[in-house]
Order: structure tokens, then sequence, then C-alpha cells
């Protein structure tokens, strides 16, 4: 009988290293950690959603070889969904808005998948790029993966990203910190944490248009507060993977706090990063100046940066926004 000793790319989902940030940790007398979500086989934290919901669907037979998978995604998703798709012998259409970074785009293409572009709609409005896939879909007899409401996202959340952090930090980590898209990271990661140690704060942050700050926070999606260049997270309504999801503290992070610690990693850190990491670290930071020193506290490195040169590491852009590249940490954690 032979034993398998190699496997696919599809198999190293997870158990991503888990980074100290030394000069935040420094900052607030609290052990701040990053898991390095980048080094995924697609390079981002939603490959784990990718696989989950391409194993759970296979598993329940609605996944047939040589099958066709459709989503609406803000880029990341789809990168995930074509290189573990690809590497369990399926096709890919990728419904995407048109402005995401054209270096999203271009991969996703580069990488085998179609891609639809659409014009960018809220979630409301039928021709939002979930609805247009999900019709495809229906009309094709393709597999939704629906990312949003699937809750096979957050359960490879459950599976994998919390049991790894408690693994990694020998049950010493004291709060876990995300943004949302889904919302199946903060989800899957804080409900396996708190069966843990009840007392492991799940703490969202948010950039400023979203609404889930304010779901957390009054119990309601009503707040309208601005907008944010954020790709990929910034949630308007409770998805399935949120419901019954309680958290212990919500931020609202602004674009400037975060361009401010992706360009502080970067330089201080050897880190390259897209902007979702750096509201995951700011909120860490917040959480660990009002909560105070002697802290363990773990966020998501979601991507690299190389997906945002165009837009996050192109000044001029940059300028168009208001934002400045070379604040200095200080000016915004005081």
């Amino acid at each position: 009988m032979s034993i398998v000793r190699y496997q696919g790319v599809d198999r190293y989902v997870g158990n991503t290293p888990l980074i100290r940030l030394r000069h935040l940790s420094k900052l607030t007398g609290c052990e701040i950690l990053g898991k390095a979500e980048f080094v995924n086989p697609g390079g981002s934290v939603k490959d784990r959603a990718a696989y989950g919901i391409i194993t759970d669907a296979e598993q329940q037979g609605l996944l047939k070889p040589g099958a066709t998978i459709i989503e609406g995604t803000a880029g990341n998703t789809g990168i995930g969904l074509t290189v573990i798709g690809h590497a369990r012998g399926y096709q890919i259409v990728i419904v995407i808005p048109e402005t995401q970074s054209p270096e999203k785009l271009s991969l996703l293409r580069t990488l085998g998948a179609e891609v639809i572009a659409v014009p960018e709609k809220p979630y409301r409005d039928p021709e939002n790029y979930n609805h247009i896939a999900r019709r495809l879909a229906e009309e094709r007899g393709w597999f939704w993966a629906n990312q949003f409401d699937n809750t096979a996202n957050r359960e490879a959340h459950y599976r994998s990203t919390g049991p790894e952090i408690w693994k990694q930090t020998s049950g010493e980590v004291s709060g876990f910190i995300a943004s949302v898209g889904t919302g199946g990271t903060l989800a899957g990661a804080s409900l396996y944490l708190k069966e843990q140690n009840p007392n492991v704060a799940a703490v969202c942050a948010d950039p400023y248009g979203a609404a889930m700050w304010s779901w957390f926070t009054n119990g309601n999606t009503d707040t309208n507060d601005g907008d944010s260049i954020a790709e990929g997270i910034g949630q308007g309504r409770v998805t399935k993977n949120i419901e019954g999801i309680t958290v212990d503290k919500a931020y609202r992070i602004d674009d400037q706090t975060a361009l401010t610690i992706v360009y502080q990693l970067l330089r201080e850190e050897g880190l390259f990063l897209g902007l979702s990491s750096g509201i995951n670290v700011a909120g860490a930071v917040r959480f660990a100046k009002e909560r105070g020193r002697g802290q363990t506290l773990v966020t998501l490195l979601c991507d690299s940066g190389h997906k945002y040169q165009s837009t996050l590491f192109n000044r001029e852009w940059l300028a168009t926004k208001n934002l400045d590249p070379g604040l200095p940490l200080e000016s915004i954690f005081r």
C-alpha cells in the first residue's frame, strides 16, 4: 500500500505564520501579532473561504468534475477560487466591480478565470455584481459560491484560522481583531476562540462608509458616515456569515490611519500589505491602547501590496484622495 506524501497546491491553504509587529508591540506594551495570510497559495486570507466553499460543495455533491464555479467578488476571493478551483479541476467565472484595482483584474485573467467586469452598484440594485453572478449560475447551471451567505465560509475559519491562532499563541491570545468583508473570518475564528476561552475579545475594525460598526455598536445598519478606498471589506448588510455573532468592541478606522500603518510596516517591518491589513492592525492598536498593556492581540495581514501598486502605492493617486503616505505614526496614535 503506497503512502501519499505529496499534495497539490490546494492542500497548502492555511497554517500561515504569526508575525510579531515589533514597533507597534513596543508602542502599546502588548504583543501585536499579524497572521501572514499573504503566504497562502492565492496570496490572501480568501483562499481559506475558497477552499472551504469548494470542499463543502464537493461533499454535498453540488460540484462534479469539470464543473464551472461562478462568484461575485472584489478580487481576492476570485483569485482564491481560481487557484484552488483549477487545482481541483473546475472552470472559474468571476463577476467583479470595474472599480477594483487594475492589478486584480489582470491577475484574474492571467490565472485563467473568465472575468466579467461590471459597473459598481449597491447590493439593493439588481445589477449588483453578486446578483449578476447568481443569475448567471441559475441560467447556465453553474455553481454559485455565494461567499457572503454561504456559511461554509465561516466554518472554514472556525476549523482553521481559530485553531491555528490558539495553537500558535499557546492559548494566550486575549483578543482577535478583523475587518468584515463577508464576515466569515471574524465570525468563524472568534467563535472557535471564545469556545476555548470566553474572555477572548472579538473586535471589529470597520472602514468609514461600512455598516458593521453601526451594527455591532447600535444594533442597526443605518449609519452612513463617509467612504473608504479599502477593497474587499466594508459590508453594508448583515450576511449569513455574520448572523448571530456578537463582538466585544467595534472601531471606525479612517483611511489615513490605515495608510500610515501600511507604510510604517513597509518601512520598518519589511511587510508589503494592502489597506485592509492596515485597518486590521489599526483596530488592534486601538484596542491595545484602550484596554491596556500586557495583552496578546492577533489580527490578519490579509494580502500583499502587489495588487495595489497603481493605487495605494502611487503617490499621485493618493494625492487625489487627500491621503499622505509620509505621515508619521506618532501623528495618528498619541
